[in-house]
């Protein structure tokens, strides 16, 4: 059994707070979504079609299409961001 790595798609909007960071915390983040696209399951939301990666106190939120071998990225943003994000969506 072969596993193939997530291709990662970007949904429009996804970077409203990460633009912002500074340069650090971006290559941090960069560095993380290297990372999600080894063939590993993430981390599910309560009761959730999202799931979450974390890096420090940044939160990236995204779905899997496992069929497809997609991760579509909807959200980066800090903890207060993730929160209130999570809360409106």
């Amino acid at each position: 059994m072969e596993l193939n790595p997530w291709r990662l798609v970007f949904k429009s909007g996804w970077d409203k707070h990460f633009k912002k960071f500074d340069n650090e915390t971006k290559k941090r983040i960069l560095n993380k979504f290297e990372q999600m696209k080894q063939p590993l399951q993430g981390r599910g939301m309560h009761s959730s079609k999202y799931q979450v990666e974390e890096t420090g106190q940044y939160r990236i939120a995204f779905i899997e299409y496992k069929e497809e071998g997609i991760k579509d990225i909807h959200f980066v943003g800090n903890r207060k961001q993730y929160e209130k994000w999570y809360k409106d969506y």
